[in-house]
């Protein structure tokens, strides 16, 4: 988990979780640990990572071009300006999760306390390598794999066809394919349910790969077990009605939902989010549906192999990140700038392709901020937030500057369980400052702790970290309301401890 919130704090938190997930499960099936117990504090920390930097998160990244104060800008803040505050919380994460996580996480019972993976494991072992089957030329057909009940009676899905009369290979097989005499077909699946269809209708087992040889090779081909993302494109649709397979190119072979297991009808299955999908097709494939533009269709659980890796253009990865760090910490150069240079160096000297940065930027999160920023623009200049600021201190009466900000931190993780925390961010930055000038205290303190008190969403699986892992870890929505009411409340207290202690806010 520490290992998790420290890249967190120099990426993005969802970017740290998914990486670190399939790490996380296998550890979890090692040890012998309940995943449930792993999933969550790792989430946590990826989320709590984000305050460590001024660039760990987004609402954190906006707080300079947001501290406009009567028309004017204030002093920005350094990259480790919060670097104190995001230390403590991360310590206090872990140590929390150390003492009480037997009291506060889900202990193993069923199916969803062993999570998506361990789950399918069980299910799933053995159905890891591919077999070819020849058709003989005495076989009566032609006959379409439904007929032939290859799926629905014997468990085993094909995943792709050489048909004898011509030259070209299916790899997206569809129920309605016809198979005949000479044909060849690739199918994946228990040993034994393998042996029994090959026995059935008088098939061959070949040894080994042959006509598929090159293209279905452990280089070329595999399975994959990803997981349906927040704000997919799937969510509520079969796989029948995207037509899937020609979408993306892959077989879809066992599914997952809502701790139910299904091997054949997948693609009548209304997907949700959290379903697990196991998938086969070309590793090119997965790289293409994992590169898509965001929001992700699909999050992968599983490494994917046959990525093009450049280890020749790492020492320029390394020198261009060093490059957009020096110009922040000692040049003093605005954020966007140092970091859109950075990302520039690299597009140039080829540690990343156009289309790969392109891909890799959530265009939502781009549009939101071009609505959002002027607002909160337009909710100071017009005086708005000073107008609200004055009635919610007319309840609160003269608060010290310390009980300024705790009402601050309250608020703001109230406002991000309800909206997003970007959101949350560009509105109550000029609320808060307001009212910590009219309470005499520093509104550049206020809009710090309106910055990451915006990461503390613990208690409901609204944050995209919490919810990728809800459904590897079995988790339910009151799982989160119990370990996060106490993380929310922690959270708060050694903030405003920090706060006092290191920054002088009496």
């Amino acid at each position: 988990s520490g290992t998790v919130g420290l890249i967190s704090s120099m990426m993005q938190n969802i970017g740290a979780a998914a990486l670190f997930l399939p790490a996380t499960q296998r550890i979890s099936k090692r040890l012998g640990i309940p995943v449930s117990r792993i999933l969550m504090p790792m989430g946590f920390c990826a989320i709590i990572g984000g305050t460590i930097t001024l660039v760990g998160a987004s609402p954190t990244i906006l707080l300079n071009d947001l501290m406009i104060l009567g028309g004017k800008k204030l002093e920005p803040f350094g990259l480790f300006t919060q670097t104190p505050i995001g230390i403590c919380l991360l310590v206090s994460a872990i140590v929390y999760f150390a003492l009480f996580g037997k009291y506060v996480l889900p202990s193993a019972s069923g199916e969803a306390d062993k999570g998506v993976t361990a789950s399918l494991i069980e299910e799933y072992r053995g159905i890891d390598s591919t077999y070819e089957l020849h058709i003989p030329s005495d076989f009566e057909g032609p006959r379409s794999l439904e007929e032939l009940g290859v799926r629905t009676k014997f468990l085993v899905t094909v995943v792709a066809v050489n048909l004898s009369g011509r030259k070209d290979k299916i790899f997206v097989p569809r129920s309605s394919d016809m198979i005949s005499a000479d044909d060849d077909i690739a199918v994946v699946g228990r040993a034994l349910n393998i042996r029994k269809l090959a026995e059935e209708y008088g098939w061959e087992i070949k040894a080994g790969l042959d006509v598929f040889a090159e293209s279905l090779s452990r280089t070329s081909a595999g399975m994959a077990e990803t997981i349906v993302s927040p704000r997919s494109e799937l969510i509520g649709k079969t796989m029948s009605e995207i037509n899937f397979k020609e979408l993306y190119g892959l077989n879809p072979v066992l599914l997952l939902k809502e701790n139910r297991l299904y091997h054949d009808g997948l693609t009548h299955i209304r997907l949700q989010m959290g379903s697990t999908l196991l998938l086969h097709g070309p590793w090119e494939r997965f790289h293409i549906l994992r590169n898509r533009p965001q929001p992700q269709a699909l999050t992968f659980t599983t490494p994917l192999e046959g990525e093009i890796m450049r280890p020749q253009k790492a020492m320029f990865a390394v020198l261009w990140l060093a490059i957009a760090l020096t110009q922040i910490v000692f040049f003093k150069v605005q954020l966007s700038v140092a970091l859109m240079s950075g990302a520039l160096g690299m597009i140039v000297t080829g540690v990343l392709s156009i289309d790969e940065a392109y891909q890799a930027v959530d265009w939502m999160t781009v549009f939101l901020l071009a609505g959002l920023i002027p607002l909160g623009i337009a909710f100071e200049k017009t005086g708005t937030a000073a107008f609200i600021a004055e009635n919610i201190l007319g309840l609160l009466g003269q608060p010290s500057p310390i009980v300024h900000l705790a009402a601050v931190g309250i608020m703001t993780s109230f406002f991000t369980l309800v909206i997003s925390n970007v959101g949350a961010t560009v509105l109550l930055v000029p609320l808060c400052m307001n009212m910590a000038v009219m309470t005499g205290g520093d509104p550049r303190m206020a809009a710090l702790v309106v910055g990451l008190s915006a990461s503390n969403t613990f208690v409901l699986p609204t944050h995209q970290v919490n919810a990728l892992v809800m459904r590897p870890g079995g988790y339910r929505t009151v799982d989160y309301t119990k370990a996060g009411i106490i993380m929310t409340l922690i959270f708060l207290t050694v903030e405003l401890t920090v706060l006092y202690f290191f920054y002088g806010i009496q």
